[in-house]
């Protein structure tokens, strides 16, 4: 017999149907009057036939025809939304889909897989993962340490020895003994207590990848969780059911608690959950959509879930992967700028100044190499330490199968991921700073030789005035956010957990850090494009106007003002892709296989701008802009 979740007001009902031939009106009347009977008023109605709605589908909220036959316009198990004429909604509200969730109304389930083992998860593994690229699966070695460490958990319970976290309480109750009968309801009390997070939920993509990380510890063999358990857990990732997980409340040590907490929340049907076919509902509903049953959690299996630096360091994965797309198509904007302000490649090269008399250039533009260059050396540093904390064990307690004893430590102290992160953000910062100053040069007729703003008819036209005020702003808003977090601590759990990371808004604001320099490096890709038309017929080199035809693919020339927003989007979008990079790499590439020898010292951003500088294959040189 068919069913359907049917979401009302807030509340979530299952409404069944016998007969196929009946309306998608009649799922909405009936799911209406369950609705009423709920509650004490009747929710306010004297009669269900008074009450006039729409019926919408949750993935995409595409609205349905109170005439069609169910059997025609939805699917068994589909998720709709009833929605009342003259509710006026909540800004409170989840909403059926989560924001971004545009993305997904093209998710198809991946046909790959990763085998995962603990040991070798790459950051750029995890946000493929993430992207829903992959499936998971265990390698066999792995599920033979599960097996082994779980036996050591079993053998605990059987001896009734007293560990932390396995027959004790938590924290500041470490010392309650607990008994062998409430062991289980011990793991169920400690999720839904910790499951105490505020803020808006994960994106899909960023609780794809908490999930992922969280196997990968897991897989290690040092957690104690049974292979059953962990194999369930497995299959609700595969299915891309994702737990409603707010992104505010970690401290990070003792490890992510409240995040994890409600990631494994949704694991045991309670909470909310996400996925393409439901959009939000009820965990139990949406597990039972996908033929998945809750996890039923055996002793110290809540402490395996929800004990690691996993929210720290999913994204700081993330974090790393975008520092180092956007590092390097820095490189590419900066010498579209250059080109366009006339710059020299003198301070990159012991050629001399060509065809002017200009001595040497501003630091914006003479020093990007040492600027960007320490940046990647950051990036490089950072993604070091994230890959490590990737494949850690960071539970308490430890379990060694070898030995089969548990070991209580402090590996889930987010130390190293929150300073890392915090490194991150004042090295990324710069590029922002330095292109926002580039955007100023270009800007300004007294520096550019351009017209003032980039734009015909000045004073009629404000050209990119705004919009280097915009860079002006996030570039002053990034100078807030890279104060370090990792500098604060407050002690929690009544003293015992007495020394705390902050690391996990050191990788929330290191991702915002990392968006503001993309959007600042957008307002000069487009800046340095409009410049370009203001020195026409004159081309620049190949590779360079491989990149501004990629622009104007996608942002046309700025001939009087316009709405300026959705062109700085557009370019923000290409970056994000690395549609610029891909554009300018080969080029790139083969000016490193003809022209550096391997004894020459040459940054890779000072490399960067002289091939990019010198790549013209096409245009003779005197041509050069």
């Amino acid at each position: 017999m068919p069913r359907y979740t049917v979401h009302v007001r807030g509340e979530w009902l299952a409404v069944p149907c016998k007969d196929g031939k009946l309306s998608v009106g009649w799922l909405g009347r009936e799911a209406v009057r369950r609705y009423m009977k709920n509650k004490p008023d009747n929710g306010g109605f004297a009669s269900v036939d008074e009450v006039r709605f729409l019926v919408r589908r949750c993935k995409g909220l595409g609205l349905l025809d109170n005439e069609d036959l169910l059997e025609v316009a939805l699917e068994d198990n589909e998720f709709v939304e009833v929605v009342i004429e003259g509710d006026v909604m909540s800004p409170d509200f989840i909403p059926s889909q989560p924001e971004g969730v545009f993305l997904y109304s093209k998710y198809r389930e991946p046909e790959k897989y990763i085998a995962l083992d603990g040991d070798s998860l790459s950051t750029e593994d995890l946000v493929n993962l993430g992207k829903g690229r992959y499936k998971i699966k265990l390698t066999s070695t792995a599920e033979k340490k599960v097996q082994q460490s779980r036996e050591v958990i079993d053998s605990i319970i059987k001896e009734k020895t007293v560990v932390y976290g396995i027959t004790t309480g938590f924290g500041k109750f470490a010392r309650t003994v607990i008994p062998v009968h409430k062991l289980q309801e011990l793991q169920v009390n400690l999720v839904r207590s910790h499951s105490s997070g505020v803020g808006k939920p994960l994106s899909p993509e960023r609780c794809r990848m908490l999930l992922a990380l969280r196997i990968n510890v897991l897989a290690k063999g040092y957690s104690g969780i049974s292979l059953e358990t962990l194999k369930q857990v497995i299959e609700v990732f595969n299915a891309s059911c994702l737990s409603y997980v707010p992104e505010k409340g970690t401290v990070g040590a003792s490890g992510d608690l409240a995040p994890l907490s409600h990631l494994a929340l949704g694991l045991i049907g309670e909470g909310k959950m996400w996925s393409p076919k439901s959009g939000w509902a009820d965990a139990k509903y949406v597990l039972e959509a996908h033929g998945l049953k809750p996890v039923v959690l055996k002793p110290k299996e809540g402490l395996a879930l929800i004990n690691g630096t996993q929210m720290i360091t999913s994204l700081g994965c993330e974090a790393v992967e975008r520092a180092s797309a956007i590092a390097r198509q820095a490189d590419i904007v900066a010498a579209l700028t250059l080109e366009v302000l006339k710059g020299t490649t003198k301070a990159f090269d012991t050629e001399s100044h060509r065809f002017c008399d200009r001595v040497q250039d501003a630091y914006t533009l003479r020093c990007c190499p040492q600027v960007h260059g320490v940046v990647n050396d950051t990036i490089a540093f950072v993604k070091d330490i994230i890959t490590t904390e990737l494949n850690s064990a960071t539970d308490n307690p430890m379990v060694f199968a070898s030995r089969g004893e548990t070991i209580s430590g402090g590996n889930f102290h987010g130390e190293y991921p929150a300073k890392a992160l915090d490194y991150l953000a004042i090295g990324v910062h710069e590029l922002a700073a330095i292109s926002e100053r580039r955007i100023e040069r270009l800007c300004n007729p007294s520096l550019s030789e351009l017209p003032a703003f980039l734009v015909a008819e000045g004073g009629l036209n404000s050209g990119f005035m705004i919009a280097h005020c915009t860079a002006a702003a996030l570039v002053s808003e990034n100078k807030a956010l890279c104060h370090p977090s990792s500098v604060d601590s407050l002690s929690t759990s009544a003293a015992t957990e007495d020394h705390v990371s902050m690391g996990g808004w050191a990788a929330r604001k290191a991702l915002r850090v990392i968006e503001h320099v993309e959007q600042v490096l957008a307002i000069e890709l487009l800046a340095a494009c409009q410049g370009i038309e203001f020195l026409r017929p004159l081309k620049t080199t190949t590779p360079l106007e491989k990149v501004y035809d990629l622009v104007r693919s996608v942002v046309r020339p700025w001939i009087k003002d316009r709405f300026m927003a959705p062109d700085i989007e557009a370019a923000h979008r290409l970056l994000l892709e690395q549609k610029v990079w891909e554009v300018a790499a080969p080029y790139i590439e083969k000016y490193r296989m003809e022209h550096i020898p391997e004894s020459r010292p040459l940054s890779p951003t000072a490399f960067s701008l002289e091939s990019l500088r010198k790549n013209s294959v096409t245009i003779p040189e005197s041509d050069d802009l």
